[in-house]
């Protein structure tokens, strides 16, 4: 078993907050989240959201490490009031401190009044705002369960500009069912037209535990896929959107900094009803995180962390790759042993069998996928564990990547 060694700085620190009350649960959503009563404790979530966020502290010694970034997921974070963000955002700052230019987002649901108050979100800290349209299609919204329309969509990014965010995500889906390739590539037009800084745009997939699931659409075959896939990666590299992860696209300079920071193998934070966190410590050892799941358990006290696991040695690269390998510019050979603390002696016979299959360009400073081991993903990840082999590498995720999520309760990459 190869051991790790890590001596290097610790890497940037993110904080990950899951709101976890949804107005209603999509068919294809196997998140952690919760119709919402008609009363959220919203005043009590808080307080437990930063009691929660004092013992994490106090318990893994994560003091004079700053916050890059916060991502406020769900669920639907815009149901709760800007006061209650703005407090959750007042606490961070006090307990870890802020590092220069972080960077604070907060998934909202166009779907509801409540993206009226872009701009008590904006004074209370938010400064950058990701939008779950998934279609413009007023029919395909219907199906896949969402409860706004295309028209309120437009006019949420419409008064999200108005109230001055200047950095704004589009989060859409394809794959739909019943969808074409001409809808599919519609849905991205109208999204370029309004000039976002970033589209995630990632395939709609069938998860258990979903209404989907239990009961499947009728979804494109799959030559209709790719036909998508490829029409929508051309438009959107003729726009100016950059790929830099599986499912995420951004005008020059607009990539997500909390992403970043799960693909580069940083830590996070995560705390809120089955939030997950990663951690890198001062041995060198790197542990994972969880919380308790169901809301009122949380709110009953019972926010500290209720499982923590080591990441072994063997098991780092995996890891490791999970997160580096889903950008298609790959990653600065050295980050790996400065993340996982292993010599890349480690892993070079796969890194050479990937390179003599086609999937895999090595050099002395960079690691990255070619375009063939970019589409086959998978298979490049099982090379590094065969016995660890995820699920897959699409997003099925509001926003972000399934990292993001992976902070509230997503585990299948």
């Amino acid at each position: 078993m190869p051991t790790s060694t890590n001596t290097a700085p610790l890497p940037p620190l993110s904080l990950y907050v899951h709101i976890p009350w949804c107005v209603r649960k999509c068919p294809y959503c196997d998140f952690n989240s919760h119709t919402s009563e008609q009363s959220l404790p919203e005043t009590q979530y808080v307080q437990a959201l930063i009691a929660d966020l004092t013992l994490e502290v106090q318990t893994h010694t994560v003091t004079h490490r700053p916050l890059h970034s916060i991502f406020f997921g769900g669920g639907t974070p815009s149901l709760f009031s800007a006061q209650a963000i703005g407090d959750i955002i007042d606490a961070a700052k006090n307990i870890l401190g802020f590092a220069n230019h972080i960077e604070i987002t907060l998934e909202a649901n166009p779907g509801t009044a409540e993206y009226t108050h872009f701009g008590a979100l904006k004074h209370a800290g938010i400064n950058r705002l990701s939008l779950g349209v998934q279609s413009f299609n007023d029919e395909h919204l219907h199906t896949l369960g969402r409860i706004h329309s295309s028209a309120e969509a437009f006019n949420a990014f419409k008064l999200a500009r108005q109230a001055g965010i200047d950095n704004i995500n589009l989060d859409l889906m394809h794959g739909l069912p019943n969808q074409t390739p001409l809808q599919a590539t519609s849905d991205i037009r109208q999204a370029i037209a309004l000039e976002p800084e970033h589209i995630s745009w990632y395939q709609l997939t069938v998860e258990p535990n979903t209404v989907f699931y239990n009961a499947p659409p009728a979804l494109p075959n799959d030559d209709a896929l790719a036909d998508i896939q490829d029409a929508g990666e051309a438009l959107l590299a003729h726009h100016n959107f950059l790929q830099y992860e599986v499912s995420a696209y951004c005008q020059p300079g607009k990539q997500a900094k909390h992403n970043l920071n799960y693909w580069h193998f940083g830590d996070y934070l995560g705390i809120g009803a089955g939030a997950h966190s990663k951690l890198t410590h001062a041995t060198g050892q790197i542990t994972r995180h969880r919380k308790t799941r169901l809301p009122a358990d949380y709110l009953a006290n019972k926010h500290h962390a209720i499982g923590i696991s080591p990441i072994t040695p063997d098991r780092l690269p995996l890891e490791f790759m999970m997160n580096a390998l889903r950008q298609p510019q790959g990653f600065e050979t050295p980050l790996f042993q400065a993340m996982t603390g292993l010599p890349l002696t480690t892993i070079q016979p796969i890194l050479h069998a990937l390179s003599q299959q086609g999937l895999i360009l090595h050099t002395p400073q960079f690691i990255r996928t070619t375009a063939l081991g970019f589409r086959f993903l998978n298979t490049v990840l099982s090379a590094f564990d065969q016995s660890c082999l995820p699920a897959k590498t699409s997003n099925n995720s509001p926003e972000n990547s399934a990292y993001n999520h992976i902070a509230s309760d997503k585990t299948h990459l």
